[in-house]
């Protein structure tokens, strides 16, 4: 391939902003758009699709003006803004970026327990008011995690919660036996029979036709009343209201929450106040240096697309995510 690959990135000003692409300057031609507007112009003749704002719905009211588009990098682990309709049923490839922010959300993920069990938001507040207040805390050795969802990011979760001693049971797609990492995977239908007996339920899974609000009130109410729920996927796989009806009601201990039904978080969400919640904005696979990490993804499924190799985490469409 000796022509330069028309690529539009989805997102930015600049292609600038987007780290390390100078290395393919003599093999690409690159397109910004920031906007839907600009995005409709640039799609026209672009063989390929740099989805930086993996958040952005932008691409689904663009797509029409696809007319040579062959491949989609994603910018996130989910694709779920890319899963409409016309890409699914096209034979646009779909990649992701899959594996670049799994380490971080485990770390995230076992922050926050250690945030629950250790008490450190009441001991801050009790700092800013020099208050000396001997308390008891609770040890997470011994704990029983239930990580709900078996992919990479769940992987990552289960092998560094089980560093500090918490036992951890896994819930997937199907069931399956002599996992390296989780030994067995539960399939689906042993979710509410595992919900009882785990003190902390960590959500991962990706967001897809068969998984949205799959946390309702039932569920809710399945879980030990000493519980704490924690969701790093989206937020439609849950029922917010039913949610916050049962960490009103102290049916769950608490929640650490990463992602919402609706984001930002609007300010009149009684979930800001909630001392039984910590909130934060969709940051937990986020770490310095992980835009350089996702733009090494971009350019190494590019050069193997000019050299007509196959490209790494091809999602699979009818799924949602990167199979295996």
């Amino acid at each position: 391939m000796s022509e330069r690959t028309t690529v539009v990135i989805q997102g930015v000003e600049s292609a600038g902003e987007v780290p390390g692409l100078e290395a393919l300057a003599g093999e690409a031609s690159f397109r910004c758009a920031n906007s839907l507007g600009a995005l409709r112009n640039a799609l026209p003749g672009a063989e390929v699709l740099l989805g930086w704002k993996f958040a952005a719905d932008d691409i689904r009211h663009a797509f029409e003006c696809a007319d040579r588009l062959r491949w989609t990098q994603w910018g996130g682990a989910g694709v779920d803004a890319a899963l409409f309709p016309a890409l699914v049923e096209s034979d646009v490839v779909l990649t992701n970026v899959r594996g670049v922010f799994d380490q971080a959300m485990a770390e995230y993920t076992l922050g926050m327990i250690l945030a629950f069990a250790k008490d450190f938001r009441r001991t801050r507040a009790l700092q800013r008011e020099r208050t000396w207040s001997h308390r008891l805390t609770e040890k997470v050795a011994g704990t029983r995690a239930l990580v709900v969802g078996a992919g990479s990011i769940g992987r990552a979760i289960a092998r560094t919660l089980r560093t500090v001693g918490i036992e951890i049971e896994v819930v997937g797609r199907n069931a399956r036996g002599g996992d390296p990492d989780f030994g067995r995977v539960h399939g689906s239908e042993d979710l509410d029979r595992l919900l009882g007996s785990a003190d902390w339920v960590v959500l991962i899974t990706p967001l897809t036709a068969g998984t949205r609000g799959m946390f309702d009130a039932a569920r809710f109410a399945a879980m030990k009343p000493t519980a704490r729920f924690f969701n790093l996927g989206r937020g439609a796989l849950v029922d917010e209201p039913a949610m916050i009806e049962a960490l009103e009601n102290r049916a769950i201990a608490g929640a650490g929450l990463d992602v919402f039904t609706e984001e930002p978080l609007a300010a009149a969400s009684p979930l800001w106040e909630m001392e039984n919640v910590i909130v934060s904005p969709h940051m937990s696979g986020d770490f310095r240096g992980h835009k350089p990490a996702m733009a090494e993804v971009f350019i190494e499924n590019f050069r193997r697309y000019r050299a007509g190799e196959r490209l790494v985490n091809v999602v699979d469409k009818r799924l949602g995510f990167v199979p295996g």
